[in-house]
């Protein structure tokens, strides 16, 4: 079998967007037979090794997602070298994730980077560009915009995981 095609989703913390991203795209990847695995991080270190945010696992469990196997860690330089895709959740996250990107590049060179760098709503139809909203500190609205949003991007990427894979 193909070694399968690497996406990073990445928020703040990794509590609430990122994992729910993480597990989104695998649901429509996987509902679409198509060969990618998902995982997320944070770019802090805010909530090393902690369960998603109970809101999340929450609204997410309204909709037929668990996230409750998830737990949160930073990213890291190794990330650039291992995953094909790095998805930022938000324009400050995408930000961060490219300085974090160039010291990967100090460190290693070049040619062992092999990420490439993303909003999760750069395909998006409904949202394209979009920062998904961090929804820690708001309410319900929050939570049901992270999701809707996770769901109409990660269709986006799917297709076009399909189509590369089909090439």
């Amino acid at each position: 079998m193909k070694t399968p095609y690497k996406v990073l989703c990445v928020c703040l913390g990794n509590i609430c967007r990122s994992p729910t991203a993480e597990v989104v795209l695998r649901h429509y990847c996987d509902a679409q037979n198509v060969n990618v695995w998902v995982d997320s991080a944070g770019t802090s270190n805010y909530h090393p090794n902690k369960a998603p945010d109970a809101r999340s696992q929450q609204y997410a469990e309204k909709r037929g997602y668990n996230l409750s196997d998830l737990r949160a860690r930073q990213i890291k330089l190794e990330d650039f070298i291992e995953f094909d895709l790095i998805l930022a959740m938000d324009h400050d996250n995408f930000t961060d994730i490219q300085a974090l990107m160039r010291k990967a590049v100090k460190r290693y060179g070049a040619s062992y980077i092999r990420s490439k760098v993303a909003l999760m709503s750069e395909h998006d139809p409904y949202y394209k560009h979009q920062a998904i909203p961090d929804p820690y500190y708001g309410g319900a609205d929050g939570f049901e915009r992270v999701l809707n949003q996770c769901e109409s991007s990660a269709q986006a990427w799917v297709a076009i995981f399909k189509r590369d894979q089909s090439e």
